[in-house]
């Protein structure tokens, strides 16, 4: 079952879903004629999305909100921070081909900041999914949840079975004494392909689906810190605020010391391609990442 599958199964399931969008529907194409009048398209007008969206929320309706994740988070951010964050409602906004899904666009398209903007909004929770069954996993406990929440829609195929979801917890996929690789969103494939070749070195290797990066699974997270002297932070977004940014706000809060290499991109865009390029173009591919972790690990 993909994500509009599910999604058309949930929201026929209870009349206080309704769905929205700033004519982004290529996740959601059929749903228009399935809802009627639940499914509301504004047109390109993000700012009167969140304000519709809080209004639906305030009459006791779910509002499930989509739109290209640039524009969701950065032409709209002062109405999801003041109309939804600040006043609690549970809105949940879904942002459409965030990172490297953003593929061929430009950077006017590509959302590098996402996860840093939206941590930054009271009351608003952050999933970052590593696929879509991991998507549809957490949705399931995300969409009744009473929390205004952001979630990095992502529709690639699942190269693992995924565990239960739980709001604040991590998925622990192996544990290790050497390195630990900490990921989420779309790049947790190419950290499961690294594991399995630094495995290959005879390492002791860790790997952690982070999920949710807010609220953060600060328990698994201090734990790794414990057992590993070596921690490598993944994410297809900017080097500031996003996972690195809180893993070491983390460690400083809890006075641990810890070795942290951070992948990450570092303050611009990426250049346009088919997927596969500018993982390549960034280095961000599982060979790429493991030559850099062995290369740093060597050194030190």
């Amino acid at each position: 079952m993909n994500y509009e599958e599910w999604l058309t199964a949930v929201t026929l399931t209870d009349d206080r879903y309704v769905v929205l969008t700033a004519e982004n529907r290529a996740a959601i194409r059929n749903l228009p004629e399935v809802l009627g009048d639940r499914f509301i398209d504004t047109g390109i007008t993000e700012q009167a999305l969140i304000g519709i969206a809080t209004g639906l929320a305030l009459r006791g309706r779910i509002p499930i909100v989509h739109g290209l994740a640039s524009f969701l988070t950065l032409r709209a951010y002062e109405f999801i921070r003041t109309d939804v964050g600040m006043t609690n409602l549970p809105v949940k906004l879904v942002g459409s081909i965030p990172g490297f899904l953003s593929e061929g666009n430009g950077p006017t398209h590509q959302s590098l900041e996402d996860v840093a903007l939206m941590r930054s909004i009271p009351n608003m929770r952050v999933f970052c999914p590593s696929d879509e069954q991991d998507m549809i996993l957490g949705l399931q406990t995300i969409l009744p949840d009473p929390s205004p929440w952001y979630i990095r829609h992502n529709p690639l195929p699942s190269p693992v079975n995924h565990a239960p979801f739980e709001i604040g917890k991590a998925e622990v996929i192996a544990e290790g004494s050497e390195v630990t690789l900490l990921v989420y969103g779309m790049l947790f494939e190419q950290a499961l392909i690294a594991y399995q070749l630094l495995q290959q070195q005879e390492m002791s290797v860790g790997l952690v689906n982070v999920r949710t990066i807010k609220p953060i699974d600060e328990e698994t997270l201090l734990k790794v810190a414990l057992q590993t002297p070596w921690i490598v932070t993944l994410e297809d977004h900017f080097l500031t605020g996003g996972l690195f940014s809180i893993v070491a706000e983390l460690f400083v809060r809890h006075r641990l010391s810890c070795h942290v290499l951070p992948l990450a991109l570092e303050g611009r865009g990426f250049h346009p391609g088919s997927l596969p390029d500018p993982l390549y173009q960034e280095e961000m591919t599982a060979e790429q990442m493991v030559q850099k972790i062995l290369h740093t690990l060597r050194r030190n």
